[in-house]
């Protein structure tokens, strides 16, 4: 068909055989489109994860092209951006408006914060997560550094220095942390935050949501 791609990341054609090997390219655009699709709400957590070690652990590309047989077609503007999702993003501001990553922004494999005295939001509740690692280089004085969590987001502060500086980690007191939910997302800060605040948190309620007392 004109204009679509298979989910390997290949042209459809009669020229492609299932039985030819498998590349390290191959199984990285496969994983790619089976985090997307779980990002979508296509694939459950546990399907995620079983796929996806089926897709490293693939010997040819017929075996690939069964793990994304029933998900929908990738058109070529698509499988565009799959392969062009960024490995580092860079945020430099200085004394500017609020920086906010919210929606369904995509999230990359390292974030790079060079802020000084600008609030600063990331909001992981409907975030496309292509990677299981997200390393963030925090070089920021004043204000907060807020991130907003969801069930399988963690985030481990150990590696930030803090100068004049606190850590504030919120959990939902209504919608503790399930300790067997997969970790889908780790989320990791490293650097040194002066001046101000880290907010950790779940997402807030609804005023609806807090009438009734639920999550």
């Amino acid at each position: 068909m004109s204009g679509e791609i298979s989910p390997t990341g290949k042209s459809s054609g009669p020229g492609s055989s299932p039985e030819l090997r498998a590349s390290h390219a191959d199984r990285d655009r496969v994983v790619d489109v089976l985090r997307i699709a779980a990002g979508d709400g296509l694939l459950t957590a546990d399907e995620l994860d079983e796929r996806l070690e089926a897709a490293l652990s693939a010997r040819t590309l017929g075996e690939l092209a069964t793990l994304t047989a029933d998900l929908p077609p990738v058109s070529a503007t698509a499988g565009t951006t799959v392969a062009e999702v960024k490995d580092v993003v860079r945020i430099e501001q200085v004394h500017s408006g609020a920086i906010e990553r919210v929606g369904r922004w995509v999230v990359p494999r390292r974030l790079e914060l060079a802020v000084t005295y600008c609030h600063v939001t990331l909001d992981f509740t409907d975030a496309v997560i292509t990677h299981d690692t997200l390393r963030i280089d925090v070089a920021m004085t004043g204000k907060t550094l807020t991130l907003v969590t969801r069930p399988g987001v963690v985030v481990d502060t150990d590696g930030l220095q803090l100068v004049h500086s606190s850590v504030k980690y919120r959990q939902n007191p209504a919608n503790p942390a399930n300790p067997d939910t997969p970790v889908a997302l780790r989320v990791e800060l490293v650097g040194q935050k002066a001046h101000g605040r880290v907010v950790v948190r779940p997402r807030r309620r609804t005023f609806g949501q807090w009438l009734l007392r639920r999550p």
